[in-house]
């Protein structure tokens, strides 16, 4: 419906009596040549001193707007260092601890049919798990109950998502994931899609070259429990993240030495960016601009600008640097070195290496507490894992896992840690009062091996370490 125009204040007529009485009256006139002589007349009416005071205060009220967009845009670390600070705030009322106090006991662990290479909390009552190409699915967790809420299977027909030319029943291979911010969605990517026009299969090895066919990420709604948008991406995607701003997604190409941009309101890839020998971990700053990418086989660190679409070296890593994650106040960049069996901490603005540590026996990926207080870092060949003093590295605790723990999520929700275990697992883990009686028999009926002080020799695990180059047998054989 059209607006009513309200008249020009020219084309109102005058209430009843007044204007005759301006007419009549000496007093208006001579104001009216007074002002037509000298210009406009300077004495205050009482409208034209509220109309001031508004104008004041609008001037006001802009003014301290601006200042403050000013101050967020020069100080957006400052806001990151409040909102960790509420975190840390909340997280020790809810747990009554630090999380850097708590120990950890498992709960439960989950089972059926899963091969989880991934899981990936939303914050909002939900946690998935990855399951590759060995069951060619993805599981949804309820997080509060544990229950499995749903299977989705990996299969599309992409002439459905906008490839006509694609038409029929195309395979995935869900291998990471991030959710938006509000739980609604997550962003899956596809290690490998098989079915027309697929190309080659993809690999770790990257053999098929060029031929291998472009993957894409897949999109999750929650809600509905279907998926609602492919997005094509490059050959071999890993990791995928989301800029704080949450406008765009990053993805590392393993096979492409790329990282695709995309852009989530249009649906698409706007940038590649180039960087090394396969990319995985990602993080992105506040400023939704910098990010930071391992080059795993290249055994490097990428610094991106997300506006110019460049990308420099940082530094020169251990072997096989895997996984990033970014402390809540956003100062700090922590990494996993798999291949030298390293935790490392890196200011965030430099690139500076900060610390060092050792760990169990290759570190694959790592999470962290809402918090910001504890780090925990699956170490992949001796089936446990471990929580870090996020300020000084020291080792908390180490605790033993099903076989082959690949991926970490902490849960805020109800502050729980859960670990795929690459053999078909999940374990999740309660944080508890040190002093409590759940921590206390966990003590006990493990012989005290999962107590703070850890060797990171691996001693506490009964799993076989193989040596560098010696197969295991396990899934993770085929994909890193």
């Amino acid at each position: 419906m059209a607006a009513t125009r309200r008249p020009a204040r020219s084309a109102r007529r005058p209430a009843p009596g007044r204007a005759s009485a301006a007419r009549h009256s000496g007093h208006a006139g001579s104001a009216r040549t007074a002002r037509r002589q000298h210009g406009p007349h300077l004495a205050p009416t009482r409208r034209g001193i509220v109309v001031l005071i508004a104008l004041a205060l609008t001037a006001v009220l802009v003014l301290g707007l601006g200042v403050a967009a000013l101050t967020g845009r020069l100080s957006g670390s400052d806001d990151s260092q409040a909102a960790a600070g509420d975190d840390a705030q909340q997280e020790a009322e809810e747990l009554g601890f630090p999380a850097r106090e708590g120990r950890l006991v498992r709960l439960k662990r989950l089972t059926g049919d899963i091969r989880p290479k991934s899981v990936v909390a939303s914050g909002e009552g939900r946690v998935i798990a990855n399951n590759m190409l060995y069951e060619h699915t993805m599981t949804v967790y309820d997080a509060g109950t544990l229950e499995l809420e749903r299977t989705v299977e990996d299969t599309v027909d992409l002439a459905d998502f906008g490839f006509p030319e694609r038409a029929g029943e195309t395979r995935g291979a869900p291998v990471e994931a991030v959710w938006t911010k509000d739980g609604r969605f997550a962003y899956v990517s596809q290690y490998s899609l098989t079915g027309p026009g697929s190309g080659e299969d993809g690999t770790d090895k990257c053999t098929g070259g060029d031929a291998i066919g472009r993957s894409a990420l897949f999109r999750y709604d929650a809600d509905k429990g279907v998926w609602d948008q492919v997005i094509e991406v490059g050959r071999v995607p890993k990791y995928v993240t989301l800029t704080p701003d949450g406008t765009r997604a990053l993805v590392s190409n393993w096979c492409d030495r790329t990282v695709s941009v995309v852009d989530l309101a249009q649906a698409k890839e706007t940038a590649t960016i180039p960087v090394e020998a396969a990319p995985r971990g990602i993080v992105v700053l506040e400023d939704s601009r910098t990010a930071y990418v391992t080059a795993m086989y290249a055994d490097e660190l990428y610094r991106l600008d997300l506006e110019a679409g460049t990308s420099e070296k940082v530094m020169d890593t251990g072997r096989k640097p895997r996984h990033l994650v970014l402390s809540p106040d956003g100062k700090r960049i922590h990494m996993t070195e798999a291949g030298s069996d390293r935790l490392v901490t890196l200011d965030a603005a430099t690139g500076e290496v900060l610390k060092r540590v050792k760990t169990g026996r290759e570190p694959r990926s790592m999470d962290i507490s809402a918090d910001g207080t504890v780090l925990y870092v699956v170490n992949y060949y001796e089936n446990s894992l471990s929580a870090f003093d996020a300020d000084t590295l020291e080792e908390i605790e180490r605790v033993k896992l099903g076989e082959h723990p690949v991926g970490v999520a902490y849960e805020p929700g109800h502050h729980r840690v859960w670990v795929a275990n690459y053999r078909g697992s999940i374990d999740v883990l309660d944080i508890v009062a040190a002093d409590s009686d759940r921590a206390k028999k966990a003590d006990a009926s493990s012989g005290g091996s999962s107590s703070g002080g850890a060797s990171s020799s691996g001693s506490s695990s009964s799993a076989a370490t193989p040596a560098d180059g010696e197969s295991s047998g396990a899934p993770e054989d085929v994909e890193e």
